[in-house]
């Protein structure tokens, strides 16, 4: 993958970019402010990019509007936003257009190559990729627009705003394939969300998990 890094500590975008070099990927820009990352997504079309929330010069959350910014210019520009803390918000923004393609992350996920890769590519392809900690966060602050579902189909649901395919669901509860489309099926229907050209279900399903 071509891949455009929006991070201010040198050291970590350097690590990074080694870790994505070993990797097989290609680091196609580095970048420290958010305007160099509208630029360098604007320019190079990359398949997916890394931001960081906090960057220059206030260091709350240019990096989010930064990444919101060049999506706005290049439709669909698959980003995955990394935050050293839980802000529900931020993964709302993020979603806020209903086209997929997005992540958020904490720092520390890093840490386990495996699970960081697995989730950059699945932003690559189009997918949503939520932390589990941000998950777990918003469930216990938000009001509960979800009253409908059953204690299965939230969970179903949490996994689905992790960004995990019906197949991972499937593995992860110990249940059939078929079981979870049932479920998934029962959620959209519940949500009032009917076949949609222009949106997709999952991301619309995901929003509701969010909103309030």
């Amino acid at each position: 993958m071509r891949i455009v890094i929006a991070e201010d500590s040198v050291l970590l975008r350097e690590g990074l970019a080694r870790l994505l070099d070993e990797a097989g990927h290609t680091v196609v820009a580095a970048v420290g402010d958010g305007p160099s990352l509208v630029e360098a997504v604007s320019t190079h079309r990359p398949d997916v990019s890394i931001v960081d929330v906090r960057m220059p010069p206030t260091h709350t959350d240019e990096g989010l509007r930064a990444a919101i910014e060049a999506r706005r210019r290049v439709p669909g520009a698959p980003v995955l936003v990394l935050s050293q803390y839980v802000e529900g918000s931020y993964a709302s923004d993020l979603l806020a257009d209903k086209t997929g393609a997005v992540g958020y992350l904490l720092k520390d996920r890093v840490v386990d190559v495996e699970e960081f890769l697995d989730g950059l590519n699945r932003v690559a392809g189009g997918g949503t990729v939520l932390d589990s900690e941000v998950v777990s966060q918003l469930l216990v602050n938000r009001r509960d627009p979800l009253g409908a579902l059953t204690p299965r189909e939230r969970e179903v649901l949490g996994l689905m705003a992790e960004g995990r395919t019906n197949t991972a669901i499937s593995q992860r509860l110990v249940v059939s394939e078929g079981a979870v489309e049932k479920h998934v099926g029962n959620i959209f229907a519940k949500l009032g969300l009917a076949p949609s050209e222009s949106d997709h279900r999952r991301v619309m399903a995901v929003l509701a998990y969010l909103g309030s």
